[in-house]
């Protein structure tokens, strides 16, 4: 039985791409950022599989208009062999204790309300929404988060939700998300039972019991053998060397600003204040926000570290490449935006298997 996902608020598409590579069919993605969409297509140019439904930067709400909805997506409700879902990350500074903190009145925290709205109106068999945990953590946030979830189980759902560290699932970026899964129970039946994190690799208490290096004296291109007791793969030149960053076709994408004193002088792991933050080659990075005034540094070069250097931070494959005609502004913030791919791809792999266990025919 064919497995449909409706994607919103795709960005870069790093989540889809996890999902994709678990078994699920993307047949719809929408952005509302037209350089963000056309850089979501470029990244797949070489790929066969194509949206059935297309590519739309149509604001979300849109959707929630009947005769709009029908037009775009005529075969929607015929479900005899096939299961719908929809994957989402809406727009998270207003929840983010780093970034605006407006929450549910924010222009971006509203986008969270229609999202739910979408999800109720729409009926797909299975949702899954990501986000800051400042969504499911902060007093005021959290408020609106359990509002919503009331809204969802009224209209027929089973929720699950969990915060998960992008760590464990081998991303070298300690990270935590927001997964809340929904599944219908006119689908799946009353009782459900589900896991979050079934295909996670590692144990976040056994990673803080790793012998990790702080700080190191900065070098250019210096030499630093790979400490004992740690664990490489989550390391951020373990995942440089596996994506060949040098060479990889974004690997000069970095800001050649006039070299500042801090490019010199942070020493190598020093990544503990609110701005410029030198990451360690043999450590994981702190996260993936390149935005404001966050500036990561190269662990051995008087530089920023490059787009491909960020891509791989996420863990994606090395094959990816962020279109070059976009601002180096745009790509670091597309890039730092996405959800960590590993992360995406466990959580999809989770929810894959237990659809195809779970499964049975209903009649629309």
């Amino acid at each position: 039985m064919d497995i449909e996902v409706f994607s919103f608020f795709s960005g870069l598409g790093f989540l889809d791409l996890g999902f994709e590579n678990a078994g699920f069919n993307i047949v719809f993605v929408n952005e509302k950022n037209s350089i963000f969409l056309d850089s979501y297509k470029y990244a797949r140019r070489h790929e066969e599989h194509r949206c059935k439904y297309g590519y739309s930067d149509e604001d979300i709400r849109r959707y929630l208009n009947n005769e709009f909805w029908n037009e775009s997506f005529n075969d929607y409700n015929n479900r005899k062999n096939k299961i719908i879902g929809f994957i989402g990350g809406p727009p998270c500074p207003d929840f983010s204790t780093a970034g605006k903190n407006m929450g549910e009145k924010g222009e971006n925290g509203q986008l969270t309300n229609v999202y739910v709205n979408l999800i109720i109106r729409r009926k797909p068999d299975f949702f899954l929404l990501e986000n800051v945990k400042g969504l499911y953590q902060t007093k005021k946030h959290k408020e609106f988060y359990e509002k919503m979830k009331r809204k969802l189980y009224k209209a027929g759902y089973s929720l699950f939700d969990s915060i998960e560290n992008a760590l464990e699932y081998g991303v070298p970026q300690r990270r935590d998300r927001l997964i809340l899964i929904g599944l219908r129970r006119e689908r799946f039946g009353r009782n459900i039972r589900y896991t979050i994190g079934m295909h996670k690799k590692y144990n976040l208490e056994n990673i803080e019991q790793c012998e990790w290096p702080t700080i190191n004296e900065f070098a250019v291109q210096n030499e630093l053998a790979v400490p004992e007791n740690i664990i490489e793969e989550l390391t951020v030149e373990y995942w440089f060397r596996q994506n060949d960053v040098i060479h990889h076709p974004n690997g000069n994408d970095f800001f050649n600003t006039i070299v500042n004193d801090k490019f010199n002088t942070i020493p190598e792991g020093d990544s503990f204040g609110k701005s410029f933050k030198r990451l360690h080659r043999w450590r994981y990075s702190p996260t993936a926000a390149y935005g404001n005034n966050e500036v990561h540094l190269h662990p051995y070069e008087a530089r920023r570290i490059s787009v491909a250097e960020a891509l791989a931070i996420q863990s994606v494959p090395n094959w990816f490449e962020v279109m070059p005609t976009v601002s180096l502004s745009a790509k670091f913030k597309m890039v730092g935006n996405g959800v960590p791919y590993l992360l995406a791809k466990g959580i999809a792999l989770d929810l894959h298997e237990w659809i195809k266990c779970h499964t049975r025919q209903i009649e629309y």
